[in-house]
């Protein structure tokens, strides 16, 4: 397993099959995991992103580390899910690193309590509103084979693929 994140700092953009599968859990804690968290939170620094999860970078597991927007502190979510959404939602423009240069309009949950483990493998509970709510759910969905393209509205994806086309024709 040992030198499998050699060149895995290429952000995997839309049309790429590993952004459609579902990730691993992670059950080994240690060298290994910091080295692609660090390779992760360089990613995401470098592309000036507030969250990366690691199938977006072409690792199969079931992790995502993002910046809180008010404390710009980075944090590491290991085999995260969503326990709890609340009932009300919000729609909100969301753009991703794997389609690059296009936001879409999204409706979330506004609160969400996520459970996981840290980066030595301790249980951790979040609780999340706004925006940091938002930036969870878009990673975990990442985590889940799922793009905002996917949770978006009919007309809303039919503009973006559109416009995805006509650009790759260019």
């Amino acid at each position: 397993m040992h030198g499998q994140h050699g060149a895995v700092d290429r952000i995997r953009t839309f049309g790429d099959p590993v952004l459609k599968q579902e990730t691993r859990d992670v059950s080994t804690f240690g060298e290994d995991l910091v080295g692609l968290l660090d390779t992760m939170f360089d990613v995401m620094d470098r592309e000036q992103g507030i969250g990366l999860a690691a199938p977006q970078i072409g690792v199969q597991k079931r992790i995502l580390v993002w910046r809180d927007p008010e404390t710009e502190e980075r944090h590491v979510l290991v085999n995260p899910r969503v326990v709890e959404c609340s009932q009300e939602t919000e729609a909100a423009e969301e753009g991703c690193l794997s389609i690059p240069g296009f936001t879409m309009l999204v409706e979330r949950p506004d609160c969400v309590l996520v459970e996981g483990r840290d980066a030595l493998g301790r249980p951790l509970t979040l609780e999340a509103s706004g925006l940091k709510a938002r930036i969870l759910q878009h990673e975990i969905d990442h985590l889940d084979g799922n793009l905002i393209l996917d949770r978006t509205s009919v007309e809303e994806r039919r503009r973006v693929l559109k416009e995805i086309r006509q650009s790759m024709e260019q």
